[in-house]
């Protein structure tokens, strides 16, 4: 079983990372470019056919050490 987690920042926490890229994209010549706010993915390959098991065993995973639950929002896809 194949999953992937998307990591975000929360509405108004700062985002430095994103305002880089949003600055450079500027710089690039790319015109029109609003808030860039940026992320992580996690691509996690499971054993198991168990699809309730591993969306808890994947939320667990993000409140325990891939996401900060405090400034971080996560979304778990399975596939």
């Amino acid at each position: 079983m194949k999953a992937r987690i998307t990591v975000t920042l929360k509405n108004g926490v700062l985002d430095p990372q994103g305002k880089a890229i949003e600055h450079a994209l500027s710089g690039l010549g790319f015109d029109g470019v609003g808030q860039v706010r940026q992320g992580k993915v996690f691509d996690i390959e499971l054993n198991g056919t168990d699809k309730a098991k591993a969306e808890a065993d994947l939320k667990a995973m993000c409140d325990r050490l891939l996401a900060n639950t405090v400034i971080e929002n996560y979304a778990v896809e399975i596939a």
